[in-house]
């Protein structure tokens, strides 16, 4: 099944027998801790004007526990995201489809936890919701209740030592932007610099200017060039696992399974006993 849906295929979709659940998860990250820029209100957004029947899921609540030692975006408690999902409506026998602000990053987030928890029909609205051509509304919905209940995968999830070793014996992609994979800059985390053995793979460069994913074949080729291929093992991390979230799925499209690194450079950095390496080369 792709991993992503046209808004004509949504739409079309939300007229059929079984249409999906929406889920809107609006989100933004400050970019930097003293800028001084208000916070995004991703619910504020929402009741501005949603897909209809959307409900909004709050990522920093509802697909992240609070921050700390794990990074800025932990798993959530599991109970706390199955009571927020079957809350939405979501139930294991309809699909779903979640957007964001056409950035990606934290429908992708959602996307992933669906997958790995379980439910076997989960897409990413492409391009978001400035894809979207139909109506919008600002009535917020009260969907019946759904019955999925989380169910963790074996697989797909790395911890730090998992990131290392992978790092060493596979191919990890650091999704963040290159300036922050070399150590030149960083704007959120206690240290600058990459997970040794890492390759930077920014994640802006799997979609085009539109916000929408590049072709399969595409982004194949350009997973191909980082060092992945067919068979290969393959972990992705970010700054706190939103970003990367999008990685996995760009390759998801490419037909290349990846694993999530959840705690990401905020969990890895904040360790100082970790390695970190600087520069261009993966080291």
């Amino acid at each position: 099944m792709n991993a992503i849906i046209s808004a004509a295929d949504l739409a079309s979709g939300l007229t059929g027998p079984n249409p999906p659940v929406l889920l809107d998860v609006r989100w933004q990250l400050t970019a930097a801790k003293a800028s001084g820029e208000p916070p995004f209100d991703g619910r504020a957004a929402y009741e501005a004007g949603h897909l209809p029947g959307a409900v909004y899921v709050d990522l920093d609540r509802e697909l992240a526990s609070a921050p700390g030692a794990g990074g800025r975006h932990p798993l959530p408690d599991l109970a706390c995201f199955g009571a927020a999902m079957r809350r939405a409506g979501v139930s294991s026998r309809r699909p779903v489809v979640v957007y964001d602000g056409g950035q990606g990053w934290a429908a992708a987030r959602a996307w992933w936890l669906l997958r790995w928890t379980g439910h076997p029909d989960v897409r990413v609205l492409d391009g978001g919701l400035p894809a979207w051509e139909g109506p919008l509304e600002k009535s917020v919905p009260a969907p019946a209740e759904g019955d999925f209940t989380p169910e963790p995968g074996a697989a797909g999830l790395l911890d730090a030592d998992a990131a290392a070793a992978l790092a060493r014996s596979g191919v990890l992609l650091d999704a963040r932007a290159g300036e922050r994979y070399r150590g030149e800059v960083e704007p959120i985390d206690p240290v600058a610099g990459h997970i040794p053995g890492a390759v930077s793979a920014p994640t802006t460069q799997n979609v085009g200017a539109d916000g929408r994913f590049l072709p399969a074949e595409t982004l194949r080729e350009r997973f191909k060039g980082l060092g992945v291929s067919e068979g290969s093992r393959v972990g992705v991390y970010c700054g706190s696992g939103v970003s990367a979230a999008h990685q996995v799925l760009a390759l998801a499209i490419a037909g290349l399974p990846a694993e999530l690194y959840v705690g990401s450079w905020s969990e890895w950095s904040s360790d100082p006993d970790r390695p970190v390496a600087v520069g261009p080369d993966p080291q």
